[in-house]
């Protein structure tokens, strides 16, 4: 019979050179077989995975201030919309007021035109009067309209007698005048219509012969 033999451990050589043989680099002493710039680098453990999924997760801080940045913004809107309305609204009061105004004191126009087509207004106070008026008037912006020989308009002509086939009716006598406080009709113009004449006609020579 035969003795076995003994296992034998496996023989380990170490490698105790500081410069690598083959890469000429300095290994790592710690190891003594691997060079120091040619570790490789450690995969990341499976919590840093998902450390980095939490981190990019939006916060409880960050979701609610997003929210009252949104809030601020939509409440800047309305109030810019608010301010908007406000003053359109502003505007139209103004208008309205002004219009009731002086829609009161064209009755007082009315009488000074009188006044002035019989001559009372050449001269003297009254006169100086009816020209302040007049001025503070048309500085607010009141404008009269219909003069005779205007081409009818029955959106801001009221006409009470008319004559003529209507074929191109034109103002013959204002009875009233209207007037407009800038786009606002106050008072329409009283008046009476009438077709415009054509061209009269040439007559013939004097002297010519009849045939």
């Amino acid at each position: 019979m035969t003795a076995e033999k003994p296992e034998q451990e496996p023989v380990t050589v170490t490698d105790k050179r500081r410069i690598d043989p083959d890469t000429f680099e300095v290994r790592d002493p710690e190891t003594g077989s691997q060079p120091v710039g040619g570790a490789d680098t450690e995969a990341p453990a499976a919590g840093e995975h998902e450390e980095a999924a939490l981190a990019a997760e939006p916060s409880p801080e960050s979701a609610q201030l997003a929210e009252r940045t949104a809030d601020l913004q939509r409440l800047t809107a309305e109030y810019a919309n608010y301010r908007r309305r406000v003053e359109r609204e502003r505007v139209v009061t103004t208008e309205a007021a002004k219009a009731s105004v002086v829609t009161q004191l064209l009755d007082v126009v009315d009488d000074l035109d009188r006044a002035r087509a019989h001559g009372d207004l050449e001269q003297g106070p009254l006169k100086s009067v009816a020209d302040k008026l007049n001025g503070v008037l048309s500085g607010l912006g009141l404008q009269p309209f219909g003069d005779e020989g205007d081409a009818f308009d029955p959106e801001i002509h009221e006409a009470v007698h008319m004559e003529g086939d209507g074929a191109n009716p034109v103002l013959d006598t204002v009875l009233r005048k209207g007037y407009r406080l800038g786009e606002r009709i106050l008072r329409h113009a009283m008046v009476t219509v009438t077709d415009a004449g054509d061209a009269p006609a040439e007559k013939p020579a004097s002297g010519a012969d009849n045939e």
